[in-house]
């Protein structure tokens, strides 16, 4: 797929983070009907941080990083904490139809960064199938919330959307660069940790509460600990390593894709034709992208196969 081998472990983990981040929306809508978004995107973060703790130290000691890489993790973990703070704060501030339309930007940010800043190139064929999965994603979040308003500020709100998509995109970015020699733990550990106490300032500055909610509260967030933030955004950054972000960006808008399927085997929500047309722009698109990647393999290896 992209310029090394990728071990094949790196499949069936990113099926399985693609399948987690499929689950936030649920779980977030169970915690949301007794917490505020804030409190959910601080315990969230935090409780990742208290499962990785006992596997990660000893990763610590192993895995020094250096001034640079520390200072890039700190960086990476406060944009991640902010990702989740500016997103959540868009939803009071303009429609969920804007904002879903604006986060689905990141691929775009992804792949225009990568190449400034990595020197990623990606094949036309490929840039094209990302920019049809966005339209697709933008198209499921508009079919789902039409005729919603506008909300009270929502060009506050669009800017914090759209700032939500940038700052996905450098945090993935800055992984791309530390995970290439840097362990796993070792990385989204101190990342995580990061992330948790940059959440926590605007819990302070707003003066949400964090204490007092129901068990089944708290159960929620430590699956959403789990699956999204560990085996999600873990995967990501286990498998930015081996692949491009831009790469991972479009694999990303799978996630409104099941998200749509596991509301509708939950709660019976049948999407609207429009979100189902998303859906078939986003599949399409990615099994695009793939089939593209796998023909140009193979006609690399042909030569060298006839020599």
């Amino acid at each position: 797929m992209i310029g090394r081998q990728i071990p094949l472990r790196v499949y069936p983990m990113l099926a399985l983070g693609l399948l987690s981040f499929s689950a936030s929306p649920i779980l977030v809508r169970w915690a949301g009907e007794e917490a505020p978004g804030l409190a959910i995107a601080f315990w969230r973060t935090l409780l990742a941080v208290v499962m990785l703790a006992p596997f990660a130290l000893p990763q610590l000691r192993a895995n020094r990083l250096s001034r640079r890489e520390a200072a890039l993790t700190l960086l990476a973990g406060i944009f991640l904490g902010l990702h989740f703070v500016v997103w959540i704060l868009s939803l009071f501030y303009t429609s969920v139809a804007s904002a879903s339309v604006l986060v689905c930007l990141s691929p775009v940010f992804l792949a225009a960064l990568g190449f400034w800043w990595l020197g990623e190139r990606l094949a036309l064929p490929v840039v094209a199938a990302i920019g049809l999965a966005v339209v697709g994603a933008a198209l499921i979040g508009w079919g789902d919330h039409t005729g919603l308003e506008t909300g009270p500020q929502p060009l506050l709100g669009n800017a914090l959307a759209l700032a939500g998509a940038l700052l996905v995109s450098l945090y993935l970015l800055i992984g791309r660069v530390v995970r290439q020699r840097i362990s796993w733990l070792a990385y989204v550990f101190p990342l995580y940790l990061v992330a948790a106490l940059t959440a926590f300032v605007p819990t302070l500055l707003l003066d949400v509460p964090l204490w007092g909610y129901s068990p089944r509260f708290y159960a929620l967030c430590a699956l959403m600990a789990l699956g999204p933030q560990i085996l999600g955004h873990g995967s990501f950054n286990y498998s930015v390593k081996y692949i491009p972000a831009a790469w991972l960006g479009l694999l990303s808008l799978l996630e409104p894709v099941g998200a749509s399927l596991l509301a509708y085997l939950l709660f019976e929500e049948v999407p609207p034709a429009l979100s189902v047309v998303g859906m078939v722009l986003v599949l399409a698109a990615v099994a695009f992208a793939v089939q593209y990647e796998q023909w140009t393999a193979r006609r690399r290896l042909t030569p060298a196969a006839m020599d």
